[in-house]
């Protein structure tokens, strides 16, 4: 495989795939620099907005690439469309990250050959399947270190490509629920 750079990678998750966060930090080692929130790092009795400015200021504004790990409800979840939101604003403070959505094997879609855009966070799906011109890239989940860095490296180079990212869709404001997201060509 050839040589890329090391990132710093911040990743987004629902919490019920906390185990491959672990698993893909784990196995990415030395190959990037994790720029993800841990256990302990905010307290939990902080206020949503605060909480969020931490986050956006401390950890995302440091990272070069949001890595989103796609489960089977990682769409529902507000935090993972506003981490996706904060990641694709370009700001003197915070510049933007590139994009990479990653299926995990709990996904309806995991090694399919074509991913549903109502079936991953709608901010991610908003970005990808435009064709060249798509802004984040997605795959599904692989065991291989040198691979994972490659994708890596594609999405941080696509971070400064034209057209700009698609970020303006409203926050969610409340996590979702049902089996898909239907409003999200809205």
């Amino acid at each position: 495989m050839s040589s890329t750079a090391t990132h710093k990678v911040f990743v987004s998750f629902h919490h019920e795939d906390e185990k491959y966060k672990t698993l893909f930090t784990n196995m990415m080692g030395g190959n990037i620099v994790d720029k993800s929130v841990e256990d302990g790092d905010i307290n939990p009795s902080n206020s949503t907005d605060y909480t969020r400015q931490v986050i956006r200021d401390d950890f995302i504004a440091d990272a070069t690439v949001t890595v989103v790990l796609i489960g089977r409800c990682t769409w529902q979840r507000k935090h993972v469309d506003w981490e996706i939101g904060s990641s694709l604003r370009d700001t003197q403070k915070n510049p933007r990250c590139g994009l990479l959505g990653i299926i995990l094997p709990n996904h309806p879609d995991y090694q399919r050959r074509n991913y549903r855009a109502h079936l991953m966070p709608p901010r991610l799906a908003d970005n990808y399947g435009r064709g060249k011109d798509d802004y984040a890239e997605v795959y599904s989940w692989v065991y291989d270190a040198d691979l994972l860095k490659v994708f890596i490296d594609s999405a941080y180079k696509r971070r400064s490509r034209q057209p700009d990212p698609n970020n303006g869709r409203e926050q969610f404001r409340n996590n979702r629920s049902g089996h898909c997201f239907k409003g999200w060509q809205d």
